[in-house]
């Protein structure tokens, strides 16, 4: 029984690392998609250049706040 417990809790532990893993990976690809793409937009229209990367640092920002989101609770079912 002991080492049923002691399996779910390992598996817990992997599953919250892969999950954190995976949420970083992820940002790393969106925030790049975003920056391409932006640098792509500023090369075709160069007088839109600064309503551009307000807009690329406003959806980064919320890439990275929901990235935050995904690893603080990955950390909290790692050690809870």
């Amino acid at each position: 029984m002991i080492s049923l417990l002691l399996a779910a809790d390992a598996l817990a532990k992997l599953g919250a690392t892969v999950g954190g893993g995976l949420a970083v990976i992820g940002a790393g690809i969106g925030i790049g998609r975003i920056g391409g793409q932006a640098m792509d937009a500023m090369a075709r229209q160069p007088e839109k250049m600064g309503g551009l990367q307000s807009s690329m640092i406003l959806a980064a920002a919320l890439v990275e706040g929901a990235t935050f989101l995904a690893l603080v609770i990955s950390i909290l079912a790692l050690f809870v």
